[in-house]
């Protein structure tokens, strides 16, 4: 994170206190040498899971950040991709990145499609959404879908309570709802506010049919539960 290429602790910390619009603006140029962002390994492992519901007609990735998820959504799709993101210098990124690709500038929980998507996607998006926001989300992307189309999404398994990640990341949300409680504007990223049975009945309010598939590829857990599921929402 602190390598040259990546940004200083200045840097972070003055995305810390700014908005998730202004801090994204400010991460955007050294946003693909951090750890926020989703790993080959989790893009890899979407990709292979999807595959045998393809091939899809158009294909849309829902905060696209840089454009990661344009990496399978390329070979997925036959038809026009499309990116869609509120942060102007995230979305300068990504289309230096894959200028083939169009994009649209949006606040996600008012999405500007309507009937146009075969596929949808997001990663390591669900965190910057309160949970009162995402049948907003939600229900965007459903109008957003044709009919039978696809919104997909991996999710990771909760960590056990007893390892150090788990209080690492309860650790974090705390840290963030104090630094909510004393400064504006906010900065919404939280690790524990969208668990998968959340997740899922929030999508079923929103019109989708949920089913989920273990993302093999990620491992297993000490217990033999994958360490990842790909949550599979159809526009039925």
């Amino acid at each position: 994170m602190f390598s040259p290429q990546g940004p200083s602790l200045r840097e972070l910390t003055v995305q810390a206190l700014s908005s998730v619009e202004r801090g994204y603006d400010l991460l955007a140029p050294k946003f693909d040498h951090t750890p926020f962002r989703t790993p080959d390994s989790v893009l890899d492992a979407t990709a292979d899971a999807l595959r045998p519901f393809g091939p899809f007609g158009q294909g849309l990735d829902v905060c696209t950040g840089t454009g990661a998820g344009l990496r399978i959504l390329k070979p997925l799709c036959e038809g026009r991709i499309t990116g869609v993101d509120f942060s102007a210098g995230m979305l300068a990124q990504a289309r230096a990145t894959h200028p083939d690709a169009e994009w649209v500038q949006a606040d996600v929980r008012a999405l500007p499609f309507a009937g146009e998507f075969d596929l949808a996607v997001s990663f390591g998006a669900l965190g910057h959404f309160l949970p009162a926001e995402r049948p907003a989300l939600f229900a965007g992307v459903y109008r957003a879908l044709r009919p039978d189309g696809l919104f997909a999404f991996p999710i990771g398994a909760p960590p056990p309570i007893a390892s150090g990640r788990y209080w690492t990341l309860l650790g974090f949300d705390l840290a963030m709802q104090v630094r909510n409680a004393v400064w504006r504007p906010p900065f919404v990223m939280y690790y524990g506010t969208c668990p998968l049975h959340a997740v899922r009945n929030d999508l079923t309010a929103a019109g989708f049919t949920v089913t989920t598939v273990p993302l093999t590829a990620l491992g297993r857990r000490e217990d033999g539960s994958p360490r990842g599921r790909l949550v599979l929402a159809r526009r039925t």
